[in-house]
């Protein structure tokens, strides 16, 4: 059975079989320390930038994930895309075909795509997909992550991502219909797909705004800006890079980067202990000075995880 790298250098100079292993390790390692370890390591080497796409279905966010992975390849650019699929609430399992959409050369290096399922997670990120995350961003230059969107449960993706941008199609509704989806006060960017309809584009954008202006503080001079994009034509793909990357040099500047990641960890023990033993559990657990004494959040959730199971005399206390 093929291993996982022992470390992230050795990942980061194994290629794409390395990764495709790591990957692996997260569900054939799931619960081992020595996986948590390692997950946490990659935390503290992260170098990529993350960009979450959320938004409804059939909005054109597959359609546009391929459009940023050409344009960032042709910047020179390692890629890493995780696409989410939704998980069947009768069956558990999931199509995974968001991959068809993505006209990728599997003989070429600098990208790699991992289509995961969303588990019984509705937004979209189980902890596979987190994790997915975190291992990809320390190989990779940019990650992508492609949101589930289903509903108005769509703001999962913020737990991962640095900059997150909502996709909305022409046609949509008016800015009331856009505040009534809940996701106008998450997004950093705005892209309005489809850009090649024209006139509904264009008011699909002034809507989008419109809406922006009465979910942020009266005054707000840091309004999302939305641009209209065009996987089609190729109309302001290269803009909307350029404006995410300038967001994302600006965050660094000021530190803002750093400590979204930090909350971003907290979230994630957080909820994984929720989703293991509930709010009352939770209670129970002093997440932050075990984040404090553990090298990293995935660390922490196995220690936490250990000692609930402890005081529930699920396991023997560990000597």
């Amino acid at each position: 059975m093929s291993r996982r790298p022992a470390t992230i250098n050795a990942l980061r100079q194994g290629g794409k079989p390395a990764l495709a292993r790591a990957l692996s390790a997260i569900e054939t390692e799931r619960g081992s320390m020595m996986l948590a370890g390692f997950l946490d390591a990659a935390a503290r080497a992260a170098r990529a930038t993350v960009l979450g796409l959320t938004g409804p279905p059939g909005v054109g966010k597959s359609t546009l994930t391929n459009a940023l992975i050409q344009a960032c390849r042709a910047r020179g650019e390692r890629v890493g895309v995780i696409a989410v699929d939704p998980s069947s609430q009768i069956t558990g399992g999931a199509l995974l075909g968001d991959r068809t959409r993505l006209a990728t050369d599997p003989e070429d290096d600098g990208v790699f795509v991992r289509s995961m399922a969303a588990r019984d997670r509705l937004g979209g990120l189980s902890d596979d997909a987190i994790a997915a995350v975190v291992l990809m961003r320390a190989v990779m230059d940019r990650v992508i992550v492609e949101s589930v969107g289903i509903g108005q449960s769509e703001a999962d993706v913020a737990q991962v991502a640095d900059t997150l941008a909502l996709c909305i199609q022409p046609g949509s509704g008016d800015s009331l219909q856009f505040m009534k989806a809940g996701v106008m006060e998450l997004p950093d960017i705005v892209a309005v797909t489809k850009a090649d309809m024209g006139a509904l584009a264009t008011r699909a954008r002034a809507d989008v705004a419109g809406a922006l202006t009465l979910t942020r503080p009266v005054g707000a001079s840091d309004l999302p800006e939305v641009v209209l994009v065009s996987a089609a034509s190729g109309e302001g793909i290269a803009e909307f890079v350029d404006h995410c990357d300038r967001l994302g040099a600006e965050t660094v500047r000021c530190g803002a980067r750093d400590r979204r990641r930090a909350e971003q960890q907290r979230h994630w023990v957080r909820d994984a202990i929720t989703r293991r033993f509930g709010s009352v559990g939770l209670s129970l657990c002093a997440v932050d000075e075990m984040m404090a004494e553990c090298p990293g959040p995935f660390s922490a959730i196995g220690a936490l995880d250990q000692k609930m199971r402890e005081r529930l005399g699920l396991v023997a206390p560990i000597d």
